[in-house]
């Protein structure tokens, strides 16, 4: 079979735009993530660890396809009559533990964002450079699994899926210093940032309980789609842009009315 045929160019086209679109949250985290970093090693950890991500990305595409049973056999069962039935396999477990770190994250940030008496005193749990690529790099592998999974359905040509893993991380390399300046330039926006990462830690949750066939209490747990997430990413995003924009305009107001009254007093006095 040709390499540069036209549909495998087409195919090479769908799946960078694949990798693009499941990306997005993976991006997210990255920039969240790096923060954790000294400052002056922010933007090499970000784009150390995309890179070596994506190496890990082909290793794992290679293994996927080689040995994809190995990650598709059940490891473990557990049945509990009226109250839990599932069947973990690999795939199922590596996706759980990342959604459940996800949430974790996700809430750990929340709850260390309101306790914070001034923001421009903030005192950021830190972690070492290595520390920071070696979670972005074990997250990215989790986040792969969809993308890669999905290439699969398209092609079996390998060359294609390595070429398209290659492209969506040199532009998740070109972005994600972009995101991350327009989290630090926006920091109203870090909390939505962070409640897109807690629903991507439920789709996770909802993807390894659909893979591991997990029944609660008789009714079986469903995987959210990608477009329901991303609806409700969208109407978070909506309902932040009106809530922002209400805001500015009670301050506004109020504004308004403190000068007025104090236009009155000015006059009484």
């Amino acid at each position: 079979m040709e390499l540069f045929s036209v549909d495998n160019l087409i195919t090479l086209f769908m799946l960078v735009l694949l990798q693009a679109v499941l990306g997005f949250d993976n991006l997210l985290y990255i920039s969240l993530e790096s923060k954790r970093a000294p400052e002056a090693d922010q933007a090499r950890v970000r784009k150390l660890g995309i890179g070596i991500a994506v190496v890990l990305r082909i290793v794992l595409l290679f293994l996927l396809t080689s040995m994809i049973s190995y990650f598709q056999d059940p490891i473990f069962s557990l049945h509990i009559d009226g109250i839990i039935h599932c069947t973990f396999n690999l795939h199922a477990v590596i996706v759980l533990l990342g959604g459940v770190f996800i949430i974790y994250t996700a809430t750990k940030e929340v709850l260390h964002m309101m306790s914070l008496d001034d923001l421009e005193l903030e005192n950021r749990e830190s972690r070492s450079a290595a520390s920071v690529i070696t979670w972005i790099v074990l997250m990215n592998l989790v986040f792969s699994f969809d993308s890669i999974l999905s290439a699969m359905a398209l092609t079996d040509v390998f060359a294609i899926m390595a070429v398209a893993i290659i492209i969506g991380g040199l532009l998740m390399i070109f972005l994600v210093d972009t995101v991350s300046d327009f989290l630090h330039k926006n920091r109203m926006y870090e909390v939505l940032g962070l409640f897109i990462l807690f629903v991507v830690g439920i789709m996770l949750l909802t993807e390894g309980g659909h893979l591991a066939h997990l029944t609660l209490f008789d009714e079986a747990v469903q995987q959210m789609s990608k477009t329901t997430f991303y609806f409700v990413i969208g109407t978070l995003v909506l309902t932040d842009i009106v809530q922002t924009r209400y805001q500015k305009r009670l301050h506004r107001l109020h504004e308004i009315s403190l000068a007025q009254s104090k236009k009155v007093k000015e006059t009484q006095a």
